[in-house]
């Protein structure tokens, strides 16, 4: 029987659903995607790893639903059941919807687009390329998966108190990255392509480093609201540059403890600065970011930090391809609280690399090592072995 399903996997290609007659002038289709990923690391496993285990499983079924209103109109929901968001986060397993929007384009041309509900940011190049199909690793760059000591829950009670945290093993209960993944938060958008360049601005509930319980409207609501944006140049073919920017209040207790008296969450932001590249050529992709984020952290001051990385990927053949990943972020000083300055975060660099083989349209095997290192006596994990075995249906 296993030796059945096998040869079914390996034969089977990619297809959807078609729900409604071809014929109607509503178009609907059901697809999906089976994610079998496992982890090994040395310690506590890196990043957005929840599980307390150095060796964990991590199944994961997406179902995506794509109906077509005409020419005009287009709603896109997708919806997973794993065990969290992150893998490891739910450790019990639980299913959810984590993204659903209604787009209208008005025009013939996508010139202009406008899209409302639960969606992945506009900001940076790596998010358009963060499905499991797409992304040819199965982890994030640095940026979007790195925990800092930063918090959204509580306000540090001073400069000791939030500079103590560095010495620590990852709190990712309380603490952000600079990026959440996607970052799937709720609000709407405005996108479109002239000519050589596109354009997309998004107004969102929570900000790019909040946690994805605070993306649903019900759980943070509007009352401080992110703005995001992008624009990208395409010069020819093979290139596509782009700048983003971002700012928002990233606290989400509502009222947040520990805040100054007469102060309120959204006297907090963060804001970020990106700049991406890519370029296409033959068996040839690279890509690479550059984000700049500052934490206003009360009680202590503004958090500063620089990331950014390098990636690479060749095809050998249709099936085989490899690719590597350079990244690297650096933090600047706060206040200690002593009259002097100190670095609030410690300086870290990764090198990711994989391979990668597409037996055919609907499935896909992935093999990732990671070698981290952190200037920290923290007990982080600093090797990363991963593998993921994708069946798209």
């Amino acid at each position: 029987m296993k030796h059945c399903l096998a040869l079914l996997l390996l034969a089977a290609p990619a297809w959807a659903v078609e729900l409604l007659p071809r014929d109607w002038p509503v178009q609907a289709s059901l697809s999906g995607r089976i994610d079998m990923e496992s982890y090994l690391s040395d310690g506590a496993p890196p990043a957005l790893l929840f599980s307390d285990d150095e060796l964990f499983f991590n199944p994961r079924v997406s179902l995506f639903a794509d109906v077509h209103f005409g020419s005009h109109w287009y709603a896109f929901a997708q919806a997973r059941f794993d065990r969290g968001f992150d893998p490891g986060l739910n450790a019990g397993g639980k299913g959810r919807i984590d993204e659903y929007f209604l787009r209208w384009t008005p025009l013939d041309a996508p010139v202009i687009n406008l899209q409302a509900g639960k969606f992945a940011t506009v900001f940076g190049n790596w998010v358009q390329r963060h499905l499991a199909w797409d992304n040819p690793f199965i982890t994030a760059p640095l940026a979007y998966e790195n925990v800092l000591i930063m918090t959204d829950r509580t306000a540090p009670a001073g400069a000791g108190g939030f500079l103590g945290r560095r010495n620590r093993t990852d709190t990712k209960g309380s603490w952000l990255p600079v990026i959440w993944g996607p970052s799937y938060a709720t609000g709407a958008s405005v996108f479109g392509r002239i000519e050589r360049f596109d354009y997309a601005f998004e107004i969102k509930n929570a900000s790019l480093s909040s946690r994805p319980t605070a993306w649903r409207a019900d759980e943070v609501g509007f009352n401080a609201p992110t703005y995001s944006g992008r624009l990208g140049f395409r010069p020819d073919a093979a290139w596509n540059l782009g700048i983003s920017g971002s700012t928002g209040a990233y606290m989400i207790g509502e009222p947040t403890p520990g805040l100054p008296a007469g102060s309120e969450r959204d006297d907090y932001q963060q804001s970020t600065l990106g700049f991406d590249v890519s370029y296409a050529h033959g068996h040839l992709q690279l890509w690479s970011e550059v984000i700049l984020s500052r934490f206003e952290v009360p009680n202590v001051g503004n958090a500063d930090s620089l990331s950014y990385f390098i990636e690479a990927k060749y095809k050998f053949t249709e099936s085989l391809f490899a690719a590597l990943r350079w990244n690297q972020q650096f933090f600047d000083t706060v206040p200690n609280g002593a009259g002097g300055n100190a670095t609030w975060e410690s300086r870290i660099m990764r090198i990711d690399t994989a391979v990668g083989y597409r037996f055919n349209r609907s499935l896909q095997l992935k093999l990732q090592y990671s070698y981290g290192h952190e200037n920290s006596p923290a007990e982080n994990a600093e090797h990363l072995l991963a593998t993921q075995l994708t069946w798209r249906f």
